[in-house]
């Protein structure tokens, strides 16, 4: 029997971190000042200050408002402006202030959301992706997911993870992940919805990563699959919302209650498109079509946010106003904790108050978020189950066991193979030693049975001229040459173990 865990709704507002990313070569080409400031003292307030005539830039605004300072609040506000600057706040105080807090909520079994919102060029993909050497919010994300699941694993929970890409292109949902190769295109995908799950793309690929490694394969798979194009705001503008989802299943023995408890929750990492004008990007054709439906899913994204920030009961929210807010109706307003990185320009006045007004109302809806667990109740009659459950823990203890005896044996067949190969250089000295010696006996054996075989010849002497020192020949007979045989083969049967006791 199973039932849905009874743990109380908890509402929770979504958070909302505002980065300002630094002056661009274009727009310091044009002599574009900076109008925004970051209050040091609390890291939470942001000072907007209305642009003056002199600012190339933001003639538009200028010319129609007075001189004024408009002040945010938030949970964090990271100046990533000058890097120079003490206060200065790169790719890792980003992870810090968010990422670790919401991958912890994600291994806690709740469902996370962490989306990048504003104008075109405004660091949206950067703070979310990032480069092979400064990596973003994404890899960060995935590399301290895996790292804490290495740790869980160690007390007998188990891990399964699935990864998905797809991207909102012209209204179009699109498997990043599908591809083969670099030619083939990726597929459309259908918007389903089911009255247990929700909104859901059909056939959308889901593949089962173990590894760090294996995410950020699949992340490079579908970043290069991905829609770009060049537009005067940016070299390479985002021409689509691209969404990432990390599946996380654990499965573990709550000893206590004695049941089999089964937790799975959502991580969804969302690089939205940027906000853009036609007069400001100088979009024409394909690109200005693109920019109209980006437009379009973003309007309706700012008015599902407006909806929900309201909080007024009874009123229907326009999730299907767009394929965007509708596949993510549940990560704004349902079962989910909900992070905004609102990503803005330190010089654009008017994008930039707009992307702030959006992240002030979205900082105060409130989601219900709750711990996706089932639990497999046990009945405390089923005395079979009981058997199981003890079988399956002596089981595991005698697996640990055995697995410290093998790391056992590893460690005295190191040991060994270091023994034998000192063996094997003696044996191997000691055989080089004795083919030298039976060498060297070989030679004087030869020279001996050559002195035999053909003596030297004197005048024969009378016996007063005979001295102590003379050779006798006669004196040698075949018994000198059995003695020498026999030496020979010693030799040769010595060397024979010799070799026998190495290649043993």
């Amino acid at each position: 029997m199973k039932k849905q865990s009874s743990e109380t709704l908890r509402h929770n507002s979504v958070r909302v971190i505002v980065r300002v990313r630094p002056l661009n070569e274009r727009e310091i080409t044009r002599g574009a000042k900076c109008l925004v400031s970051v209050n040091t003292n609390d890291r939470q307030t942001l000072i907007v200050k209305c642009p003056d005539d002199s600012d190339p830039s933001n003639s538009r605004a200028s010319k129609r408002r007075i001189r004024e300072f408009k002040t945010f609040s938030f949970d964090r506000c990271l100046w990533s402006v000058d890097k120079m600057d003490k206060h200065f706040s790169g790719q890792s105080a980003l992870y810090d202030c968010l990422g670790k807090e919401f991958v912890s909520h994600s291994l806690e079994g709740y469902n996370t959301c962490i989306f990048a919102y504003g104008q075109t060029g405004s660091g949206k993909t950067y703070s979310m992706i990032g480069t092979s050497d400064d990596p973003g919010l994404m890899p960060l994300a995935c590399k301290d997911l895996f790292e804490q699941i290495e740790e869980r694993s160690k007390m007998d929970i188990c891990f399964t993870v699935t990864v998905s890409y797809y991207e909102i292109y012209n209204e179009i949902a699109m498997d990043l992940l599908s591809a083969r190769d670099v030619i083939q295109k990726p597929v459309a995908l259908k918007v389903r919805e089911s009255p247990v799950n929700g909104p859901y793309l059909e056939n959308l690929s889901e593949f089962q990563v173990t590894s760090f490694d294996d995410v950020l394969a699949f992340i490079r798979v579908g970043n290069n699959a991905r829609i770009t194009a060049s537009t005067r705001m940016n070299e390479t503008s985002s021409r689509s919302h691209a969404i990432f989802t990390i599946k996380i299943k654990q499965v573990y023995l709550d000893k206590n209650e004695k049941k089999t408890v089964e937790k799975t929750s959502l991580f969804r990492l969302i690089d939205l498109a940027g906000s853009e004008r036609a007069y400001a990007t100088g979009s024409t054709g394909s690109r200005l079509r693109e920019g109209a439906f980006i437009n379009k899913s973003l309007t309706s994204l700012g008015r599902v946010i407006t909806y929900l920030s309201e909080g007024k009961s009874g009123s229907i929210i326009p999730y299907r106003d767009s394929v965007l807010t509708f596949l993510l109706s549940d990560s704004l307003g349902g079962n989910s904790k909900t992070a905004m990185v609102a990503c803005i320009s330190p010089s654009d006045y008017d994008e930039s108050l707009s992307t702030l007004r959006y992240a002030t109302a979205a900082k105060h809806i409130h989601t219900n978020a709750v711990v996706n667990e089932i639990k497999e109740i046990k009945f405390a009659c089923n005395a079979d189950i009981e058997k199981e459950l003890d079988d399956m823990t002596r089981l595991l203890t005698e697996l640990r066991a055995e697995k410290n005896e093998l790391e056992g044996h590893k460690y005295e067949s190191i040991k060994l193979k270091s023994i034998i190969n000192n063996l094997k250089d003696v044996y191997e000295t000691r055989i080089s030693s004795l083919e030298k010696e039976n060498e060297a006996l070989r030679m004087h054996l030869r020279l001996a049975i050559d002195s035999i075989r053909n003596p030297i010849f004197f005048p024969k002497l009378t016996n007063s001229e005979y001295s102590v020192n003379d050779i006798v020949y006669d004196c040698i007979d075949d018994n000198v040459f059995e003695m020498f045989q026999n030496d020979i083969d010693t030799l040769k049967f010595d060397l024979y173990n010799f070799s026998r006791e190495l290649i043993c």
